[in-house]
């Protein structure tokens, strides 16, 4: 199943069930308006809205209308919990290795997270807007889970049976604040701004046999003003499962329906395989030159972050951004 939520000009959108081609889609107000009123209770809007797909899928929807996904905000435009990982090992040693530090053994057995905002989530065709250059723009292609809710203490195959929904991500970094925020001692914040999400968000067995080890196993495709500059395989070097994730959040508190939590940035050790975000590809110009030589978005910068199946089909639209000045 594949869900959706369209700007209607209030703050949390209207829920629509989108076509598995994303061609077509279909309003379900008569079963659920919001998409945080279905997390509340999977259980029971969930079959209603699969009998809506299944029929947009047979043709046999009483009302669709063409599906497009620049109306669509986040698929949840607002959540309870936007906890972010470094699910990819590979991508922290490269960075730490870059500056000259150590790799804490731990953090090959304990997840790195950081708790983002999740009060003003931006869909996948609205701007990235910033003030200024000098902050160091960056995107961030990421694998993201919606939760149901998980009890503290939570094992990770028992956390895993909470995932209700996958989507991409774009957790924009402002990498020139982040030092003097970690310098702080308290994490990440004024370098963290809005993130986006894909167009629609699709339950794991939308997946097939791409969704194993409670890992995706599909590449992650990024062009940056329409230049391919990555296509890393999500499954591969992926040292956290979302279920192990999701079991850290668990170890001191409940999780709670509608919470998101993310990959961390697609890293890949073959690195023919590109790169997800800008600061990796900076780390291995480091690391081989001394020196970085790729510098960080500009104003009139173009984004674009999306998945294929095995057989050429985009599973949840693109995430495709302009970066943009605040007026």
């Amino acid at each position: 199943m594949k869900l959706a939520t369209l700007k209607d000009g209030s703050r949390d959108g209207q829920l629509v069930v989108v076509s598995r081609d994303l061609k077509t889609a279909h309003y379900v107000n008569d079963v659920a308006g919001k998409l945080q009123t279905v997390l509340d209770d999977w259980n029971f809007y969930a079959p209603q809205l699969q009998d809506v797909y299944d029929a947009l899928n047979a043709g046999r929807a009483r009302h669709p209308f063409a599906f497009d996904p620049r109306a669509c905000m986040a698929p949840l435009p607002r959540a309870y919990q936007w906890a972010d990982g470094s699910a990819y090992v590979n991508h922290v040693e490269l960075v730490r290795r870059a500056r000259g530090a150590e790799m804490p053994p731990e953090f090959w057995t304990d997840p790195l997270m950081y708790q983002g905002g999740s009060d003003d989530m931006i869909g996948p065709h609205d701007d990235i807007v910033c003030t200024s250059e000098a902050f160091g723009i960056d995107f961030e292609a990421e694998v993201a889970v919606i939760t149901g809710d998980v009890k503290m203490g939570a094992k990770p195959e028992q956390a895993a049976d909470a995932i209700r929904l996958i989507m991409l991500a774009n957790d924009v970094s402002l990498r020139n604040l982040i030092p003097a925020e970690l310098g702080k001692g308290f994490g990440f914040f004024q370098s963290k701004p809005a993130t986006a999400f894909s167009p629609v968000a699709v339950t794991p067995d939308e997946l097939g046999e791409a969704w194993r080890e409670r890992r995706v196993h599909l590449p992650m495709t990024v062009h940056w003003n329409s230049k391919k500059v990555g296509a890393p395989d999500c499954g591969t070097d992926m040292v956290f499962d979302f279920g192990q994730l999701i079991a850290h959040i668990c170890k001191t508190r409940n999780v709670r329906a509608g919470s998101i939590v993310g990959s961390g940035t697609i890293s890949n050790v073959d690195r023919s395989k590109g790169y997800c975000c800008i600061a990796e590809k900076r780390m291995l110009e480091i690391i081989d030159g001394g020196q970085p030589v790729t510098g960080f978005m500009k104003f009139g910068d173009a984004v674009k972050i999306e998945m294929f199946d095995a057989q050429g089909r985009s599973v949840f639209g693109a995430i495709d951004q302009l970066v943009s000045a605040k007026g």
